[in-house]
């Protein structure tokens, strides 16, 4: 009997969680069918990923005339401008994919929980920003209809499908520490753009290797783990683990510690996402044990990485406090990759979001428009501070 596949639409499909979306979707083209690709500007891959998946809609965010459409692919409906995305988010489909960069990936979030569209997450910013709105928009939608595809998270939602009514003690979070794990406070602060760059392990997007090397990218997921996974700050501990081997795990009450190990290979929590509860192969190397030489764990230092700390005050604030450093930070790390910003020391990307805390103090973020308008707030202050 033919199985029947899950419709998927890709929002952010050129970037690198869509592409390695549809690599695991071409690897298993009979459980998968891709109906919607959205990209933010790189309408020469999205052309070829049309030509190749055929999709029911396909839009750009950046818009440009029909007539840059080639002929060829004029057979599926197009759309431009941030519409894009939310059109996208409701379309005929059952899981919808959210791995664009940016505040965006909120309304397309909302939108598809809103139409009861599973939410594959691998936008940061949804939760982070939004995620009072999130999560009670996920409860509405069903049971495990916000599935986590950020290694961490997807690796500590697999331990949890093992606890049969164990409470959890606490999460343990775990991160590379990356470029600047060994350096101290004021060679971090000192340092620039290209170093901030070379993260050791992971071949991701420029935004979130420099949010990497700062560890904001871990404060974020701090923020995240606290409502996808409904546990205090308290309850969150990061731990810093150089070979990226375990990805994450849960410490229950009984005094059991469950962690998932894998090789650093985002197909392996993107397909679980796009496949759960089933579980299908990522077609990716295996794990050998034998050739880890050593695994190893440090505490993160809050004085070196200021990310840390400014996330811990911030889910404390609550309301919309974790909007504003996530924006503060986005305008700094903006600045940085922007022209100009080779000279820009690190350092300032941790002054900036302090300083933007600290001038606005706290917004409600009741509604997607107070949480908007917190963002913006930050944003223009932030700017500011960046000159």
């Amino acid at each position: 009997m033919a199985m029947t596949k899950r419709r998927i639409a890709v929002l952010g499909s050129t970037g690198s969680i869509g592409s390695q979306a549809l690599m695991v979707a071409r690897l298993h083209a009979d459980r998968f069918q891709v109906v919607a690709l959205v990209a933010n500007r790189s309408k020469e891959q999205l052309f070829e990923q049309v030509r190749e998946f055929r999709p029911q809609l396909a839009g750009l965010c950046t818009p440009i005339p029909m007539e840059e459409i080639p002929e060829d692919l004029r057979f599926c409906q197009w759309v431009f401008g941030k519409e894009a995305l939310t059109l996208a988010a409701q379309c005929d489909c059952d899981d919808v994919l959210v791995s664009v960069v940016g505040m965006a990936g909120l309304s397309s979030v909302l939108c598809a929980l809103r139409h009861n569209k599973r939410v594959l997450l691998a936008n940061k910013e949804a939760l982070v920003a939004g995620g009072q709105l999130v999560t009670q928009a996920a409860a509405l939608a069903g049971e495990n209809m916000l599935l986590p595809v950020d290694s961490e998270h997807s690796a500590i939602f697999q331990c949890l499908q093992g606890a049969g009514g164990n409470p959890v003690e606490r999460i343990a979070l775990t991160c590379s520490g990356g470029p600047f794990r060994t350096w101290d406070a004021a060679a971090i602060r000192a340092a620039t753009r290209d170093a901030a760059l070379k993260h050791p392990n992971w071949v991701m997007g420029q935004k979130i290797t420099i949010d990497s090397a700062t560890l904001f990218n871990k404060a974020l997921e701090m923020i995240e783990a606290k409502w996808l996974f409904n546990v205090t700050p308290e309850q969150i501990q990061v731990v810093v683990h150089p070979q990226s081997v375990i990805h994450s795990g849960v410490f229950f009450k009984d005094g059991a510690l469950l962690a998932q190990l894998g090789t650093p290979d985002m197909r392996l929590p993107i397909l679980y996402a796009m496949s759960y509860p089933e579980r299908l192969p990522t077609g990716g190397e295996e794990l050998d044990l034998f050739k880890l030489s050593s695994l190893t764990f440090e505490e993160p230092d809050p004085v070196r990485f200021p990310s840390l700390r400014l996330a811990q005050e911030c889910m404390a604030a609550g309301g919309a406090a974790c909007c504003m450093l996530n924006a503060a930070n986005e305008e700094a790390v903006f600045k940085l990759l922007g022209q100009g910003g080779e000279t820009m020391p690190i350092g300032k990307i941790f002054d900036v979001v302090e300083e933007t805390l600290q001038r606005i103090g706290n917004r409600p973020a009741d509604t997607e428009e107070q949480v908007f308008a917190a963002d913006a707030e930050a944003r223009q202050v932030a700017r500011s501070l960046l000159g």
